[in-house]
């Protein structure tokens, strides 16, 4: 059994599984990097941040993070938008700048979604540049447009 204030580390489902208000079981510390010494240099200039090295899920965790009554969740909350703001456009030039090469110091300090964004990015980098040598056989409509072509079908026959 735990004596009342002691300190443990539980994975984030647990945590919001036993975060109950009314009765207070549990209470949540903040990760350092959601901390207002971060969040200071985070505004400052969220590019110098290895967000990979920090935290990998910076975003998703954080944003699971509001789900506790915490009196700086409006801060958090502006941080973790601004961070992405601030982090976008770096990372898709870059992700649109780098053909052909290794991309691996790139992405290395990118958090998990960032990487993926990035990945994205060239995707569509490597897929305009094989367009315009005529390496392209054919044009697609992407799956997201054929979706919503059969979604409006269903509605149509339904």
């Amino acid at each position: 059994s735990f004596l009342q204030g002691s300190k443990l580390e539980i994975p984030l489902w647990l945590a919001k599984g036993l975060h109950d208000s009314k009765r207070r079981i549990i209470s949540v510390e903040l990760p350092k990097i959601y901390k207002e010494a971060w969040r200071t240099v985070f505004s400052a200039d969220a590019n110098v941040v290895d967000l990979h090295k920090m935290g990998p899920y910076y975003y998703g965790f954080g944003s699971q993070l509001l789900n506790f009554e915490n009196p700086e969740n409006p801060e958090i909350a502006q941080t973790i938008l601004q961070t992405f703001i601030a982090r976008f456009r770096r990372i898709m030039d870059s992700s649109q700048n780098a053909y052909n090469e290794d991309t691996s110091a790139l992405v290395a300090r990118l958090d998990e979604l960032e990487r993926a964004l990035f990945q994205v990015g060239q995707k569509g980098l490597n897929d305009f540049q094989c367009w315009e040598k005529g390496q392209a056989s054919q044009i697609t409509a992407s799956s997201l447009v054929q979706n919503y072509g059969k979604r409006k079908l269903a509605e149509v026959d339904g």
